[in-house]
């Protein structure tokens, strides 16, 4: 079996088994959306914005650290397991001690906390406290998950991944039912239904960790904190590039804050169409970083970041268009008050696009353990994304903003490249993916020009056609067994 095709198996059966518990999850965006005005729909953006930027900070980075230092462990020989062992413990220890530091926090200063959050949260702050347990939580299980991945225990992973969206749905619809949602508490029995889930799903990865007792290490937390903390700005620096945008539309947008709350929702919920792009994205992110931070030698990695940038873009084009060609389709996942935003489309999915090339051009730095790198390209992202919000959003609102994302990871991903032929130079086939961009845009112009001058079906006839013909020129192009392909995936299941 060649490396690429373990990566390729890897990621079909976390993006199998991720796509199915995603989707369960988002069918809350559908339910929401229709139960829910925009600015209530604002309040759930905004929070789910800001929870992630959480998570990445009190997590330190520590996620990649223990896939690099249990290699490191096999690498160094001698008792392998206790190695391991001494590596989980220890990056366990510290995001569990940040995360209960981080409650204590938000705890005891919620209402100067809700005040900064905006007129929503001053009614009720404790929507503050509730989100502060449901991250609390949340980094408990991050590593225990993370172990899981490098275990390759695929299958325990993503039942736990789907026993907590289970819950968190089932309770979410169940609050609606007996209307709860329309008590004074209103939209924070959505995070009640989360932090339940949360609890549960720490309990349930418990025994996983074998016992093992979370205790920090001092000598080989120092080692890692030498590698982790660039991850840790730059984390941080990324995911307020991913998500700040919703606090700038929250705070740019001209007018009173219901208006701009409705703003953010309707941005919210377009966002929430891309869900294929994300989920893809995800998906791969799962399989990929464990397998790219293995003990590869220097010519194999290249090899295999070269093969897998090339289909990660070939498999995102044929996302990019299947959304787009039949938007009408996705358009359904949201509310008919939502769908008025459906023209940023395009350009979200073209975002999402960007990051995921980001996080193949990040593989080498972090191979590498030249995790500044990290820092200095998402600090510029980050720059780029605040200057442009003062720019756009005034202007164009969400609108703006989706064109301020997409520039933000342009940019990004422009600098990583150059960068990466600098200092570690990959032989990434140009000529074969832009061959898939520029099809890609050629068949959205055409579709776009079709939807003018025929009916409807017929437009719909035709991006059919059109998809077929992405798909096949794609197996063509590469030569790609789909039987083979399929009975392998098949086959590792069944194992």
């Amino acid at each position: 079996m060649t490396m690429l095709e373990k990566l390729a198996k890897q990621t079909a059966i976390y993006g199998i088994s991720t796509i199915v518990v995603r989707f369960l999850n988002y069918l809350l965006t559908p339910y929401y959306t229709r139960i829910f005005d925009q600015a209530t729909y604002g309040i759930v953006t905004d929070i789910y914005a800001l929870i992630p930027f959480a998570l990445v900070l009190l997590s330190m980075g520590m996620e990649s650290s223990y896939f690099r230092f249990s290699t490191r462990a096999e690498e160094e020989g001698g008792d392998v397991a206790e190695g391991k062992r001494k590596v989980f413990a220890s990056t366990w220890g510290v995001t569990i001690l940040n995360a209960v530091i981080f409650f204590a926090i938000v705890w005891l200063l919620n209402m100067p906390i809700a005040r900064a959050m905006g007129e929503a949260y001053v009614a009720h702050p404790e929507y503050v406290v509730i989100v502060g347990a449901i991250i609390m939580f949340d980094v408990a299980t991050m590593i225990p998950f993370s172990r899981l991945r490098e275990q390759g225990k695929a299958l325990r992973f993503v039942v736990l991944k789907a026993l907590n969206v289970l819950l968190n749905v089932a309770l979410a619809i169940g609050f609606g039912v007996v209307g709860l949602y329309a008590t004074e508490f209103g939209v924070g029995w959505v995070l009640v239904a989360n932090l339940i889930s949360s609890i549960i799903t720490l309990l349930a990865i418990l025994p996983s960790t074998e016992r093992i007792v979370p205790r920090i290490d001092r000598k080989l937390m120092r080692r890692i904190l030498v590698y982790s903390l660039p991850l840790l700005i730059s984390g941080l620096a990324g995911t307020a590039n991913e998500f700040i945008d919703r606090q700038m539309i929250k705070y740019l947008t001209p007018g009173d804050a219901i208006e701009a709350m409705s703003e953010l929702g309707l941005y919210g919920a377009i966002v929430k169409i891309a869900v294929v792009m994300t989920l893809f994205t995800q998906m791969y992110r799962l399989a990929a970083e464990p397998f790219f931070l293995s003990g590869f030698k220097k010519e194999e990695f290249k090899e295999a970041n070269a093969a897998a940038m090339k289909y990660f873009i070939m498999a995102s084009m044929l996302i990019f268009l299947c959304i787009v060609l039949f938007r009408d389709l996705f358009a359904l996942i949201v509310g008919r008050d939502f769908r008025e935003g459906i023209g940023i489309l395009p350009v979200v999915l073209a975002s999402n696009v960007m990051a995921g090339v980001w996080l193949n051009l990040s593989f080498w730095y972090k191979r590498e353990e030249k995790t500044r790198y990290a820092a200095y390209i998402t600090f510029l992202g980050l720059g780029v994304t605040i200057a442009l919000s003062f720019v756009l959003i005034p202007s164009y609102g969400y609108r703006g903003a989706a064109w301020v994302r997409f520039v933000a990871e342009l940019s990004m991903v422009v600098v990583s490249y150059l960068l990466c032929r600098k200092h570690y130079p990959i032989p990434y086939d140009l000529r074969r993916m832009a061959e898939y961009v520029v099809l890609t845009i050629a068949i959205y112009f055409a579709s776009e020009f079709a939807l003018g001058i025929v009916s409807h079906s017929a437009w719909l006839a035709i991006n059919v056609a059109l998809f077929g013909l992405a798909l096949c020129f794609a197996i063509w192009r590469e030569k790609i067994d789909v039987k083979a392909l399929s009975r392998a995936t098949i086959g590792k299941f069944r194992r």
